[in-house]
C-alpha cells in the first residue's frame, strides 16, 4: 500500500502526519518527495546511508552536421531550444529531457548528454527504510528526482511526504499512490488551500481523507466541506506545546506519546478499511 501525505502550503504538518503514520506502523518505507527542502531526515536520522547521484539527459548539438533546419526547434512543445545566430541554444531550465528533438534531427546532429540535477540519499532507521530526494539548488524541476525516489517503494507499506501545494511536483508524488492524506490547519488560509489540494486528488480519482492539525477549535467551513464532499476525517490532532516541542527538537512524537501512537494507528487503521 502507498499512502501519500500532501498539504495545500507548507508548515501545515504534513511531514510530521507522515513520519508518524511510518513510525506507528513499525515496518515501513518512508519517501521523502519534497526534495527542495527535505526534512523527514531530521526526524530519522538514518544510519548506514549510500548517496545516488540523478541525472537528467540534455541536448548536445554536432556544429558540423547542424544544417539549420530548425526542425528540433519547431517539435519542442517547451520552447527549449532556439537558433540564434546560426547556432542553436538550449535552455536547459525548460528542457523535459523527452529526447524529441534528437529523434526529429534528419542529420543525427544531436546527441544527449547527462546533467546532474540532485541526488538520493537512502538509510535504514530501525525497521524504517529512509528515502530523501535532494534537489540541487537553482534547478528548475524536481521531477526527475522524484520519479527516482518513488522507484524504491518496494516494501508492503510506503509512505510518501510530498511537496506543499499541488503543482507538478505533488502530482507526480501521489500519481501511483493507493490513498492521499490531507493535512489541514483550521485556519481560513489552510482551508483555501487545503481545497485546491482537494481538486487535485479528485482530479487524479484518488481514494483520501483528512487529518486536521493544530486544532484549538473548530473551523466551521472546513468541518461543512468535508460534510459536503463527504471526506473523512482520520484523526484531529491538537495544537499542543508539548507535540510542538517534540517536533522541534527532530523527535519522532509516536516513540515519546502513547496517545499520540495510538491515534496515527488507527488512522492506518481507516485507510486500510477505506481500501
Amino acid at each position: 500500500m502507498k499512502i501519500a501525505c500532501l498539504s495545500g502550503k507548507g508548515g501545515a504538518g504534513k511531514t510530521l502526519v507522515a513520519v508518524n503514520l511510518a513510525a506507528a506502523a513499525g515496518k515501513a518505507t518512508y519517501i521523502d518527495c519534497d526534495v527542495e527542502e527535505p526534512n523527514g531526515r531530521l526526524f530519522w536520522k538514518p544510519q548506514e546511508v549510500k548517496e545516488k547521484v540523478v541525472s537528467t539527459l540534455l541536448p548536445e548539438f554536432d556544429s558540423k552536421k547542424c544544417t539549420g533546419c530548425k526542425k528540433c526547434v519547431e517539435f519542442c512543445r517547451f520552447h527549449a531550444l532556439m537558433y540564434v545566430k546560426e547556432k542553436p541554444m538550449v535552455f536547459s531550465e525548460v528542457c523535459h529531457s523527452c529526447g524529441g528533438c534528437k529523434m526529429v534531427c534528419p542529420e543525427g546532429a544531436i546527441t544527449e548528454k547527462p546533467k546532474e540535477i540532485g541526488h538520493l540519499e537512502l538509510g535504514v532507521s530501525g525497521n524504517i527504510r529512509v528515502v530523501t530526494g535532494v534537489l540541487n539548488p537553482g534547478e528548475a524541476s524536481g521531477v526527475p528526482v522524484i520519479r527516482e525516489a518513488l522507484q524504491h517503494g518496494t516494501e508492503e507499506l510506503v509512505i510518501i511526504d510530498c511537496p506543499p501545494g499541488s503543482a507538478c511536483s505533488v502530482m507526480e508524488s501521489v500519481m501511483e499512490a493507493d490513498f492521499c492524506v490531507m493535512v489541514v490547519e483550521p485556519t481560513a488560509f489552510g482551508f483555501h488551500n487545503f481545497q485546491m489540494v482537494y481538486e487535485l486528488v479528485t482530479l487524479l480519482g484518488k481514494n483520501c481523507g483528512v487529518v486536521i492539525n493544530k486544532q484549538e477549535e473548530v473551523y466551521q467551513p472546513l468541518e461543512d466541506f468535508c460534510i459536503e464532499k463527504q471526506i473523512p476525517v482520520l484523526a484531529r490532532i491538537p495544537y499542543d506545546k508539548e507535540i510542538a516541542a517534540q517536533a522541534a527538537e527532530g523527535e519522532i512524537v509516536s516513540y515519546k506519546n502513547d496517545n499520540i501512537r495510538d491515534v496515527f494507528r488507527e488512522v492506518l487503521q481507516k485507510i486500510g478499511g477505506a481500501l
